[in-house]
């Protein structure tokens, strides 16, 4: 039975900026996404005619991941055989290590680790029409779908410039015992604010080049309205700044902390954060190929 399996990598967004509601629900988003080593491991086996999606891993929560026709990386496969007409049938083994509703996209990656290998696969290859797929599935799909480590991103996420990848750099992750929901974080978000009203505003081509000026544009729309529900998300962001991160934010939605460093910094220790997880990796330079393995 022809297989694949591939590293669908977490992600952090280092800018994140919420804009106006559209009339479907929809926000409107301007965010900067950047690729992480940590990963899930994620495989997908084709032939036959069933469907099915096995989960395993120490990230997945006490209640589990719900029906598996709801999971984003079965919905994947479903969307690109609908539209393919191909694979007959598949088999997704997924092994978890990016923390579930985190805000560090791990739903995402499975889902744009299967689109990635069915085309590496495929008889007929969609190629970039991939893309028209993973944005119907989600925010952060289209990016998970890609092969860039880093990107520019706005509308709903689904519109994407490829950028010249930064520099390696440590990353802590801060993961508390609770998750946050996207849905529940944009409510949140909206209650905190009066009416859209557009401003005008300039991101410099530099402003990305390095991480210094990475430093001076890095913001997260959700940040003040997660806190005011979630108070250690600011105790967890003070410690990362005063651990020496260069970069300390709320990842995505949360509720993931993360801290961006130089090396040589200490950082922080699991002794400075008892209430939470933490979690070592860094970011990524390039996307880990597909591996065709059967």
């Amino acid at each position: 039975m022809p297989a694949a399996r591939a590293a669908a990598q977490a992600k952090v967004n280092l800018r994140l900026r919420v804009l106006t509601q559209e009339s479907s629900g929809y926000h409107q988003i301007e965010t900067v996404f950047q690729r992480l080593d940590l990963a899930d491991e994620v495989t997908i086996r084709v032939g036959g005619t069933g469907r099915s999606i096995d989960c395993t891993g120490d990230t997945i929560p006490a209640a589990g991941l719900g029906a598996p026709e709801q999971n984003l990386a079965y919905r994947a496969a479903v969307a690109y055989q609908t539209t393919a007409g191909w694979p007959g049938g598949f088999a997704i083994e997924i092994v978890k290590r990016i923390p579930v509703g985190g805000g560090l996209g791990g739903g995402s990656a499975d889902a744009g680790a299967v689109l990635r290998m069915l085309d590496a696969m495929a008889p007929r290859p969609m190629g970039v029409r991939v893309l028209e797929l993973a944005a119907r599935l989600g925010a952060d799909v289209a990016f998970m779908a890609t092969e860039t480590p880093l990107a520019f991103a706005w509308g709903r996420g689904e519109r994407l410039l490829g950028l010249t990848p930064l520099p390696r750099r440590r990353v802590q992750l801060v993961v508390p015992e609770f998750a946050i929901g996207t849905a529940e974080a944009y409510r949140w978000l909206s209650a905190s604010r009066t009416a859209y009203e557009p401003t005008g505003a300039l991101l410099p081509a530099a402003a990305l080049l390095s991480w210094n000026e990475v430093e001076a544009v890095a913001e997260n729309d959700f940040e003040a309205a997660v806190t005011q529900h979630h108070p250690r998300i600011g105790t967890y962001r003070t410690a990362m700044a005063r651990a020496g991160a260069k970069v300390a934010m709320l990842a995505g939605s949360g509720s993931t902390v993360f801290g961006v460093f130089a090396d040589g910094v200490r950082g922080l220790l699991a002794a400075d954060v008892p209430d939470a997880r933490l979690m070592e990796t860094r970011t990524s330079v390039h996307v880990v190929p597909v591996r065709l393995i059967e």
